[in-house]
């Protein structure tokens, strides 16, 4: 009975590897844990303190060179004595240069060459013999010209030019791309050659930039029925217009319910409706080519007896005689002269005609200038209408309008309609001075995939 006493003895006296473990139960059996798996490694092994020591270690050897503990007090510590002068001598053989410096250090001995033409100085016998020249004349109490501009320039009275303000309501205006502008007064008389390729005139405005792209006011006004306190007509007039636009809009949507909507059981598709689309055409086709083909053959019948006699006819006479060819000339040559009696006939008639012909042109003209006035009128339109700038069509805003249980008649208990913000943006799109536009829609084009990260997945399981 001595064995499991010396056994349970040996138990109670080991200690694990963590640091706050404790000795295993007495008579308990032991955990068997697989070492083999990295798992259980970080689970039941505690390296904390091993992981800070090596971090030391690196740390020492990035910053030291090496362990601290293992290096001398000389070059770990210098001398201070609050002079560097002192400083420099006494710590000499102590401070050496970094690896790093030494590394960059050029390898050669030998002394790059000498860059003479660095040390010359250009014209240097001329500048010489300046300074020498300057030097004679300033004991003579002659001044250099250059100097004598400067002290001139220095002496003058300096009178600063007075810059015209903005805000003068006396001041005379005109316009920069007319013919009386005074910046161009400078310019007169010059060649327009060298004008244009110093350029020094002024590009001439385009015309098109005066064009507005709609003729349309900014700011358009309400209706009166969409005031305060308007009277019953307008209001009324008001609500019927918006009452056409909004039944416009329900008998749009009803037609495409309409025609989205599944046939109900009746209307259904059948078999029988199926194959009779199929064969819709090929019955009618089929008649009408009998047709067809009947008709070309009556027509092919009467072309074979037709055509003997005319080819007897023509077997019969194969040359004609000079009586024949005679008669025929004077055929001819009776009915051009028939033609032109005619034609001058008609002419004389024409004569007596002037005053319908008159009358007719009169009316041409008039109908003419009424198809100008169309044009013009058309034109005009098509100038006020919204152009279409982008792939979107422009949509009028809804009617701003309120009801009539709605109206107060007082500006303090009014109920504003409508946005301003939005108001200026349509007006923009109506103006076509931007295109139709519409919010951006976020649409994620993968889908979101979640992982579960090692640190909380160590946390939860």
């Amino acid at each position: 009975m001595a064995a499991p006493s010396a056994c349970a003895d040996h138990t109670a006296s080991f200690l694990g590897l963590e640091s706050g473990s404790l000795p295993p139960r007495i008579g308990g059996r032991r955990k068997r844990l697989n070492r083999n798996k990295k798992k259980t490694w970080k689970r039941h092994c505690q390296a904390q303190d091993v992981e800070e020591f090596l971090e030391d270690v690196r740390l020492q050897e990035r910053t030291a060179g090496g362990l601290v503990a293992e290096k001398s007090d000389d070059s770990l510590f210098f001398v201070d004595t609050r002079n560097e002068e002192k400083d420099l001598k006494l710590n000499k053989g102590k401070q050496k240069p970094l690896r790093i410096d030494l590394i960059l250090q050029p390898d050669s001995k030998i002394l790059p060459p000498k860059d003479i033409l660095a040390h010359q100085i250009p014209n240097s016998k001329k500048l010489k013999r300046q300074k020498e020249l300057q030097k004679r004349l300033e004991k003579r109490g002659i001044v250099p010209r250059k100097q004598r501009l400067l002290q001139a320039r220095l002496h003058r009275p300096f009178t600063k030019s007075k810059t015209l303000t903005n805000n003068q309501p006396d001041r005379d205006f005109y316009d920069i791309w007319g013919d009386a502008n005074p910046l161009d007064s400078a310019l007169a008389g010059k060649d327009s050659w060298f004008l244009e390729q110093t350029k020094k005139r002024a590009v001439e405005r385009p015309s098109r930039l005066n064009l507005k792209p709609s003729p349309l006011p900014a700011v358009e006004v309400i209706a009166s029925g969409g005031s305060y306190n308007p009277s019953f007509q307008s209001h009324q007039a008001l609500l019927l217009q918006a009452h056409e636009a909004e039944l416009k809009r329900l008998k749009q949507e009803e037609r495409l319910e309409r025609q989205l909507s599944f046939p109900t059981v009746d209307k259904a598709p059948t078999k029988e409706s199926a194959f009779q689309e199929l064969c819709q055409g090929l019955l009618e086709e089929s008649e009408e080519e009998e047709d067809v083909i009947e008709q070309q053959e009556k027509n092919g019948v009467e072309a074979e007896g037709t055509a003997v006699p005319q080819a007897a006819a023509a077997a019969a006479g194969e040359k004609k005689t000079e009586r024949q060819r005679k008669r025929e000339k004077e055929a001819r040559a009776l009915t051009l002269k028939l033609q032109a009696e005619k034609a001058v006939k008609q002419k004389q008639q024409e004569l007596f005609q002037l005053r319908s012909i008159k009358t007719e042109v009169k009316h041409r003209e008039e109908e003419l200038s009424q198809r100008k006035v169309k044009r013009a009128e058309k034109r005009k339109a098509q100038a006020a209408r919204t152009r279409r700038l982008g792939k979107l069509k422009y949509e009028a805003p809804d009617t701003e309008v309120q009801l009539s249980e709605e109206l107060t008649g007082s500006l303090r208990t009014l109920k504003p309609e409508g946005s301003i913000l939005k108001d200026r943006f349509k007006s923009f799109q109506k103006r076509n001075l931007i295109e139709p536009r519409e919010r951006a829609k976020f649409k994620r084009k993968y889908k979101l995939k979640y992982t579960e990260k090692r640190a909380f997945r160590e946390v939860t399981i």
